[in-house]
């Protein structure tokens, strides 16, 4: 299992009248720690279209259990437990700067090539810097 914690802090314009995250803005959030995750083991999605990969969002789904609030610092943890063939499969777990859990998360995503848009499996370099975290 790899696992990835990066800090955030809340923007003024990621927040709606009320003073919390504006919903829509989470994905950014998991996709700022999906980066950071892969950066952190040498990866990058930049190496990846270079390479003719392209992962694209299959299916997204979180819960709300506390709101987000401006200017507060939020740690976004992404966990990466499985990977099967063409897809990759992530959880998500944010804290407010108290260490109060406040939203939860996953997403489920595809390799595909990035000229035809055709399901294709991972570079093996991505095999190969991912595989020590699952053996």
């Amino acid at each position: 299992m790899l696992v990835h914690s990066t800090k955030l802090r809340i923007r003024y314009s990621e927040t709606d009248q009320m003073g919390v995250v504006y919903h829509g803005n989470y994905a950014q959030f998991y996709e700022v720690g999906r980066i950071e995750m892969l950066r952190s083991i040498g990866l990058d999605y930049k190496w990846m279209e270079e390479n003719g990969v392209i992962m694209p969002v299959l299916e997204m789904k979180g819960r709300f259990l506390k709101p987000a609030l401006y200017d507060d610092e939020i740690t976004v943890k992404v966990i990466q437990e499985k990977m099967s063939g063409i897809k990759i499969h992530f959880k998500y777990e944010l804290y407010n700067s108290q260490d109060e859990l406040i939203h939860v998360a996953e997403t489920l995503l595809a390799f595909l090539n990035k000229e035809t848009k055709r399901p294709c499996l991972p570079p093996q370099e991505f095999i190969d810097r991912i595989k020590p975290y699952f053996d």
